[in-house]
């Protein structure tokens, strides 16, 4: 597992700070996504804005991990 770090003494997961870049990168993908038009194709936003969400979650999590490339 990816264990915790401390913020000014205060324990936090690394989860956290994974979650906290996923939602940064969603947020530009929707930015980029909501310039060209492409939600006027997509059926329900708010599924496909969470299905983004986690594919970049697992993006940075496999990126982050100790495995092999």
């Amino acid at each position: 597992m990816y264990g915790e770090f401390s913020l000014h003494g205060v324990y936090l997961p690394t989860l956290l700070a994974l979650m906290g870049l996923a939602y940064v990168l969603k947020t530009g993908v929707r930015f980029v996504l909501g310039k060209t038009r492409f939600y006027a194709w997509v059926w329900h936003p708010a599924l496909f804005n969470f299905a983004v969400y986690v594919l970049a979650l697992t993006g940075v999590m496999a990126y982050t991990s100790g495995a092999p490339r």
